[in-house]
């Protein structure tokens, strides 16, 4: 009579245990796809950016360049009026 009493017992609480959890979903196989896809899409964002900032990055070196080479001329100029 005890160990029906024990075996009952036990079994209530394996029952009880398992009816309490749940299992978290996986995410779907389109969630995955779909976030990799916004996620490259804003690694190109990000990079045409920076290909923007760098090109106008170097027309400003090229334009202070320019500049410092018309300045030279000019003080040449006017040295060789002398």
């Amino acid at each position: 009579m005890k160990k029906s009493l024990l075996l009952a017992s036990l079994v209530a609480v394996v029952a009880l245990a398992a009816c309490g959890k749940k299992e978290e979903a996986a995410p779907s196989a389109a969630a995955v796809v779909d976030a990799a896809a916004s996620a490259a899409s804003a690694v190109a964002g990000a990079a045409s950016e920076v290909t923007a900032a760098a090109s106008a990055v170097a027309a400003s070196v090229a334009a202070d360049s320019a500049a410092s080479a018309a300045a030279a001329a000019v003080a040449g100029a006017a040295s060789a009026a002398k």
